[in-house]
């Protein structure tokens, strides 16, 4: 197979199909033919990344997704994408194992479209997995981005742990109700112009749950239509420029 990208994903499974299903309904297509070249690696069995971060005595989920990065990139596809922000905590040692074959950085692409997206923004809100609160990965994209960051900690926390694992994780279904809650909390208590969804659960929530008026960022989203921008460009013989998408020296935090 010819002009493919790879989308390592299972982390998990429901989220990843979330990813999938954008991306088949936002590709313009009009025949089979039109669709487009990709490998799907849903490893469902890696190690519980958010268990890892916060005590590093329980699995690390690192020697997996070495190990599908390194099985991928000898296929040679044009680029790779992780469907899990939590995942990106290892994202330097996994786009060196990948070499020359670029990774996109979720958390850096989605941060990047904000001046665009709510030009008159200056709050931050985000959400996501303890794991991801741990590693300050959004945090400092955000920063860097000249923001100011509103965590969603303490009670919030507690219901997006809820929201993620209990509903989302363990049943399969979302909480609309609890969602749309953690949303209203976040912008009209904490005061954020817009809150960051810094876990591919809860984008899922949100293609889920969309019917709020809540300003948001939605990396998975984002990062769906980067990857058919990606692969239509690729397939079409246009030169593309990886730059923005990737983390040449992306800061190690543990």
């Amino acid at each position: 197979m010819e002009d493919f990208f790879t989308v390592i994903g299972g982390m998990g499974t429901p989220a990843t199909n979330s990813y999938i299903r954008l991306l088949t309904a936002r590709t313009p297509a009009h025949q089979d033919q039109d669709y487009l070249n990709y490998i799907l690696v849903n490893h469902a069995t890696v190690p519980d990344r958010t268990s890892y971060i916060l005590d590093h005595s329980q699995p690390s989920f690192y020697p997996a997704l070495l190990a599908d990065i390194k099985q991928q990139a000898a296929l040679k596809p044009d680029f790779m994408v992780i469907i899990c922000n939590t995942a990106h905590y290892f994202y330097r040692e996994l786009a060196a194992a990948a070499g020359d074959i670029p990774l996109l950085h979720m958390p850096h692409v989605a941060v990047g479209t904000l001046a665009k997206r709510f030009p008159q923004a200056k709050k931050i809100g985000l959400i996501a997995t303890a794991g991801t609160m741990a590693d300050h990965i959004y945090e400092r994209e955000i920063e860097d981005a000249g923001y100011d960051v509103v965590l969603g900690n303490g009670p919030i926390q507690d219901q997006v742990t809820e929201l993620i694992y209990r509903d989302i994780k363990e049943q399969n279904k979302v909480d609309a109700t609890l969602y749309h809650t953690i949303l209203r909390e976040m912008i009209d208590e904490k005061g954020c112009d817009l809150v960051v969804l810094g876990c591919t659960e809860l984008s899922l929530a949100q293609e889920k749950a969309s019917d709020h008026e809540y300003p948001i960022i939605d990396p998975q989203s984002i990062i769906v239509d980067e990857s058919i921008r990606l692969a239509t460009a690729i397939r079409a013989g246009e030169p593309v420029d990886y730059t923005p998408l990737v983390k040449i020296n992306d800061p190690l935090s543990h």
